[in-house]
C-alpha cells in the first residue's frame, strides 16, 4: 500500500521547485533558522523533525500556506489572492506580480498555457497602447474608486512604466506553448466598457472612442493571423515563431470564467479571475487537475479554429469584427 510523502518532505519540494536555480537552497535555509550546513541538510533529508517555529517561520520566509501542505490531496482548496485595492496592492503590483510569474513559467524547460477567456488576455493589451490605456483607465474606476482616477477623464496614452513592465510580460508570454479558447462573447466585455465610458462622458476627445473601436479590429486581426500561421508573435514585427506552439479554439459554450491553467516541469498552478482582474491561485493538485480535465472537455467540445482551419478561422472573427461595427453604429447614433 503506497504511503503519501511526509509534509516535511512535500514542504521542501515545494520549496525546490519554486526557488531561483543560483540560490543554495542549503545555505538559505541555514540563514533562515540560524543553523549549520549539517543541521539543514538533516531537516531537508528528513532525518530531524522541523519544530512548528521553524515551520512556522520557514512557510512565512517562502510564502508557502500551511494549509496547502496538509490538504493537498483534500476538497479543501488554499488559494492565494490578489486583489486590487486591498492592502495597499495597486494595479501596478498587480501587473509587476503576474510579469514575475510569466518570467518564471518561461525559464521553464516544460511549460504550458491554456486560457479559456471570458475576456480578451490581457497580455494582448499591450500589442496596442491604446488598448493598455483604456484598460489601465477603466480598471482604476471600476476597482479603485478613490484613486485619482475620479474626475480624470480618458486618453489613450498608457503609463510609460506600467506599458513597459506590460511589454516585458507579453515578450515571455508569446514564447510559452499556449492554447487559448475564445467564444463570440470573448470581445464582449470591452465593447460595453467602451461604451459604458461614452456613455458617461470619460473620453477626453470624442473621436477617441472610434480610434479605440478601430485598434480593437486590428487586435482580431493580430490574433487571427497568429491563429492563421499557429504560433504567436509581436504585432508590426516579422513573422517569427516555432509552428503549433499558439492553438486556438472557438468555444459555443459561454466561458463563465477567465481560468488559467499552467503547466511547468510536471507542476500544475490554477489562476482564476474574479472581479474584473483579481486573482485565485493554488497549485492544489486535486483541483488543477479537476480545471485541466474540465478545459481539455471543453476543447474537445470546441472547434479549433488555428492552423489549417480557414473557412471557420474566417467565420468566426467576421462575427467578432461585427460586434465592433454595431458598436460603432450605436455610438454614431448617440451623437
Amino acid at each position: 500500500m503506497n504511503q503519501d510523502p511526509p509534509i516535511q518532505e512535500i514542504l521542501f519540494q515545494t520549496i525546490r521547485s519554486n526557488l531561483a536555480s543560483n540560490i543554495s537552497f542549503v545555505h538559505d535555509l541555514s540563514e533562515l533558522l540560524g543553523i549549520s550546513y549539517d543541521s539543514a541538510y538533516r531537516r531537508i533529508r528528513g532525518e530531524k523533525e522541523l519544530s512548528l517555529e521553524e515551520l512556522k517561520t520557514i512557510c512565512f520566509h517562502y510564502n508557502i500556506s500551511v494549509d496547502t501542505l496538509f490538504n493537498f490531496k483534500s476538497n479543501h482548496v488554499t488559494f492565494t489572492s490578489l486583489a486590487v485595492g486591498e492592502n495597499g496592492f495597486e494595479i501596478e503590483n498587480w501587473l509587476q506580480s503576474l510579469q514575475a510569474s510569466i518570467t518564471k513559467i518561461y525559464h521553464c524547460k516544460q511549460r504550458e498555457i491554456i486560457y479559456a477567456a471570458k475576456d480578451i488576455p490581457v497580455f494582448y493589451y499591450f500589442e496596442f497602447p491604446e488598448i493598455a490605456a483604456f484598460k489601465f483607465y477603466f480598471w482604476h474606476k471600476a476597482l479603485i474608486p478613490s484613486s485619482n482616477y475620479e474626475n480624470k477623464l480618458l486618453s489613450l496614452d498608457p503609463p510609460e512604466s506600467l506599458f513597459e513592465t506590460g511589454r516585458q510580460l507579453l515578450a515571455c508570454y508569446i514564447k510559452i506553448p499556449t492554447t487559448e479558447i475564445w467564444s463570440e462573447e470573448t470581445i464582449t466585455s470591452i465593447l460595453r466598457q467602451i461604451e459604458y465610458c461614452f456613455v458617461s462622458g470619460f473620453f477626453l476627445n470624442k473621436e477617441d472612442v472610434y480610434r479605440l473601436c478601430q485598434v480593437v479590429e486590428s487586435l482580431l486581426d493580430h490574433v487571427q493571423t497568429q491563429a492563421e500561421y499557429g504560433f504567436q508573435f509581436i504585432n508590426n514585427t516579422p513573422v517569427e515563431g516555432i509552428a503549433n506552439t499558439f492553438k486556438l479554439f472557438n468555444n459555443e459554450v459561454l466561458v463563465t470564467d477567465n481560468t488559467i491553467l499552467v503547466e511547468t516541469d510536471g507542476k500544475k498552478t490554477s489562476y482564476n479571475t474574479y472581479n474584473v482582474i483579481n486573482q485565485l491561485i493554488t497549485t492544489n493538485p486535486v483541483f488543477c487537475n479537476h480545471i485541466e480535465k474540465s478545459l481539455r472537455n471543453l476543447m474537445q467540445k470546441s472547434t479549433m479554429i488555428s492552423g489549417t482551419s480557414a473557412k471557420e478561422r474566417c467565420r468566426f472573427f467576421n462575427k467578432l469584427h461585427e460586434k465592433v461595427r454595431m458598436l460603432r453604429s450605436r455610438i454614431e447614433r448617440m451623437g
